[in-house]
């Protein structure tokens, strides 16, 4: 294998340089829209009379939807190309947003949180494999990870700005949808969709991929070779000897967080005064959006510290993410707690690209869309495991417990890590 040169965005050709760009963009917009609705479904659920219980079989109803379509569709955009595969997801949000928009029945709700969940399936692997390969063929042998983590950075901070507006808009134009008959957070929704359809023709005119067969017989054998593909990424994932032990890694890393970036809302309500409780939660959300950020533009320096040795960066960045976990889970004032979750964020937006760079290093192209929606899987299934064994903690003794027990799975995840050092080396 060739030795990857350190990376420099000025050092890179234009081609290089307007890829990054065009990526970042992209990236920015689709995520700006799902912002956009991150900080008020719940709310939008209630006004439309839904109790928590129902909101919670509709977040079941995205989950085993995304969890069931996840892999068939990384391996349709193996074999029929990643820009149709991904305008295909774009259709499916609108679609979700639509329905959410027309309707308060419970059942539509579900199809269109169905739709969310087969949007997201069909997302998973699809423009970050192509950016990945087109970077590559554009900077051969360039280290790949910084590259990542502006693709992060614009990720994350569209998700914060859609946080931040979609909490105001229903403020500012609520009375005017409610004159018309809609819900105020109907506003944030109409936004979304209008940013979506950005997206749509943002992607049909500034995302080059060589096109691939498109007459029906291709696209039936694309489908056909769905199953091959998934049998291929499997016995990779589980022959090869790096790529197994990251995907152990990343579920028990999952096991960890998601707990408390579901759960932490909760918690931390009870610290504030009623009346502005909420909106300091909402300010916390984008806060902690920009959080990731912040740590995926650190990513690369931290990185260069281990001397590009990407599992030892995510072994010491899991092994911190543990420590400080305990100590938010320690925390019994607001200030203390926001103080330690901005920095829990942080580590979060760190561990991102390290781990993205091992997989893109260890496999090829033709199964990159794959087993991106593989590890996408994995990290859904150990997401949702972690969360069912911190409910079921918390119900029995208290969250901080939840929190504390759930630091020894990034112990083990920091453990893996080490061992993926070893793997690597051979």
């Amino acid at each position: 294998m060739a030795t990857e040169t350190e990376f420099s965005f000025v050092a890179l050709n234009g081609s290089a340089r307007r890829h990054i760009r065009v990526f970042q963009i992209h990236q920015f917009l689709d995520r700006l829209a799902m912002g956009l609705t991150v900080a008020v479904v719940a709310l939008a659920l209630t006004d439309r009379g839904m109790d928590l219980f129902q909101i919670s079989l509709l977040f079941g109803v995205y989950s085993l939807t995304t969890i069931a379509m996840e892999l068939p569709f990384g391996g349709l955009a193996d074999s029929i190309g990643r820009k149709p595969v991904f305008l295909m997801a774009v259709v499916a949000s609108l679609i979700s947003l639509a329905l959410f928009l027309s309707t308060s029945d419970f059942y539509v709700l579900a199809v269109s949180f169905a739709f969310i969940g087969f949007g997201r399936a069909l997302r998973s692997g699809t423009l970050d494999a192509w950016f990945v390969e087109t970077f590559k063929a554009a900077a051969p042998n360039v280290d790949l990870q910084p590259a990542l983590a502006k693709a992060q950075w614009a990720n994350a901070v569209g998700l914060a700005t859609g946080a931040v507006l979609g909490g105001l808009l229903p403020d500012i134009f609520g009375s005017v949808a409610e004159n018309i008959g809609f819900s105020i957070y109907d506003v944030s929704y109409a936004a979304s969709f209008g940013v979506m359809l950005g997206v749509f023709v943002f992607t049909v005119l500034a995302i080059v991929e060589k096109p691939r067969s498109v007459d029906p017989g291709a696209l039936r054998q694309g489908f056909a070779n769905v199953p091959l593909v998934i049998k291929d990424a499997g016995v990779l994932a589980l022959k090869h000897p790096a790529l197994s032990v990251l995907l152990a890694t990343l579920a028990f890393f999952l096991m960890a967080t998601n707990p408390v970036e579901v759960i932490w809302p909760t918690h931390a309500k009870p610290m504030l005064d009623e009346g502005y409780a909420n909106t300091v939660i909402g300010v916390v959300t984008a806060t902690y959006f920009f959080s990731i950020a912040f740590g995926a533009s650190l990513s690369p320096y931290i990185s260069r510290i281990f001397k590009r040795q990407h599992a030892m960066t995510l072994a010491a960045t899991f092994a911190c993410l543990a420590g400080v976990q305990i100590a938010l889970a320690l925390q019994g004032n607001i200030l203390g707690f926001v103080a330690i979750f901005f920095l829990y964020s942080v580590f979060l937006g760190v561990s991102e690209t390290p781990a993205s760079s091992i997989l893109h290093r260890c496999v090829g192209d033709r199964q990159r869309s794959t087993m991106l929606s593989l590890r996408s899987l994995v990290q859904q299934l150990g997401a949702a495991l972690g969360l069912v064994l911190a409910g079921s903690v918390a119900e029995s003794y208290s969250t901080p417990i939840a929190w504390i027990v759930g630091a020894v799975f990034l112990f083990v995840a920091a453990i893996l890590s080490l061992v993926l050092v070893k793997r690597l080396a051979v």
